[in-house]
């Protein structure tokens, strides 16, 4: 089988890295940085981390802050603005998944015209605009090194997926420490978030040789060490893991894809303001659940490398234990129900064959092993509203 794989033009990855940044510029021949990040990055001067460097280099720099999380359409509009105005030949995504899927989207958008819903799979955004150096500042989304982006449109409410080249940053620097600050919440969702990626990439039908050997040892360092680095946000050790593991789930995903709970995560979001690790969370139990009799063998692997199964153990008894553990992760990391999290009942209950359309239409559904009907996701979101 053949795999095309794309991962970024450079990649620094280790504690310090994001000192690096004026080095990495140099190489891509760049000098004038538009820096895409969030008003809390901001405010509390953690901005700093790459302004001081750019500062000190003599790099002239302007900022866009007003990203906001779950990004949507019209702040895409916004920064496309800012770019089309001013004089920049590449930009810096700093921050989560957000500020880095909205560097994305305003570049893409900022070179090839029209709106980001112009963008939407099955369209491929393979044009690219300006250079994009990506530091993600959470172990969770690697959108770092993906060729994804989700935006919402906010008329609709749709999470629109863009895929293509163009939304390939040209660099990622993966830079461990810059998580210390996270919060539990934020870490213990986008540590699952990464685990789902892994899962997913390696049971999907585009799976590859590449990606499963990325996807099963991201597997590994998230379920060694997601319960300590949101217990114990200041052990190196295990942030470093999950930043490790994080992008190492991205580039599995980037060239594999992501298969049901991606697809069912989005409309939980865009209707109902969930961040994306964590409707990822309330889902992965049943939708492993309702996948792994199509794929006996492939999630045996995962509880394998999860630590959870011996080599010679059968595939049903491994993948019993991989359910037990996806189950008891949500309860150690106090992973709410759509119900418990306070989602309105009868809104959640109307929505449900919308919200399954919606999935299915993001193309997601499709690469699973075994490929849902609108029925069957209808009732799979009735599941989870009380698990």
């Amino acid at each position: 089988m053949l795999a095309t794989i794309t991962t970024p033009q450079i990649m620094l990855i280790g504690g310090g890295a994001v000192a690096e940044i004026a080095d990495v510029l140099s190489k891509l021949g760049c000098g004038k940085p538009l820096l895409v990040t969030d008003p809390f990055m901001r405010d509390s001067g953690k901005a700093s981390h790459v302004t001081d460097v750019l500062d000190n280099a003599s790099i002239s720099w302007a900022m866009f802050a007003d990203t906001v999380p779950e990004p949507t359409d019209d702040v895409v509009v916004a920064g496309v603005d800012i770019i089309n105005n001013g004089d920049f030949d590449c930009v810096i995504a700093l921050g989560g998944g957000s500020p880095i899927d909205t560097a994305k989207a305003m570049t893409i958008v900022a070179h090839g015209g029209g709106k980001i819903q112009d963008y939407k799979v099955p369209h491929q955004a393979n044009e690219a605009g300006l250079p994009i150096i990506a530091i993600p500042t959470t172990a969770g989304t690697g959108s770092e090194v993906t060729k994804v982006i989700v935006i919402t449109d906010i008329s609709s409410d749709e999470k629109m997926l863009i895929m293509g080249l163009g939304c390939l940053p040209s660099a990622a620097i993966v830079d461990y420490e810059l998580t210390y600050s996270v919060p539990y919440r934020t870490t213990a969702d986008t540590g699952i978030d990464s685990l789902t990626h892994a899962i997913e990439a390696y049971v999907s039908v585009k799976h590859n040789p590449f990606t499963d050997t990325l996807a099963l040892s991201a597997m590994g360092l998230i379920a060694r060490n997601i319960r300590t680095a949101s217990r114990e946000p200041d052990n190196g050790a295990a942030r470093q893991a999950m930043m490790l593991a994080a992008t190492q789930a991205g580039m599995a995903f980037s060239n594999a894809s992501v298969c049901l709970v991606h697809g069912m995560s989005r409309p939980i979001g865009a209707f109902f303001h969930v961040a994306h690790g964590l409707s990822n969370a309330m889902l992965l139990p049943a939708v492993t659940e309702f996948s792994a009799e199509a794929a006996m063998t492939r999630y045996a692997n995962c509880a394998r490398a999860m630590g959870l199964a011996e080599q010679g153990t059968s595939p049903e008894v491994a993948v019993d234990n991989l359910l037990a553990e996806l189950g008891q992760l949500n309860i150690d990391l106090d992973v709410p129900s759509p119900k418990d999290y306070g989602i309105d009942e009868k809104q959640y209950f109307s929505l449900l064959t919308t919200m399954a359309e919606q999935a299915l239409a993001s193309g997601s559904p499709n690469n699973n092993p075994r490929v849902p009907s609108i029925e069957e996701m209808a009732a799979l979101y009735k599941q989870v509203w009380l698990a």
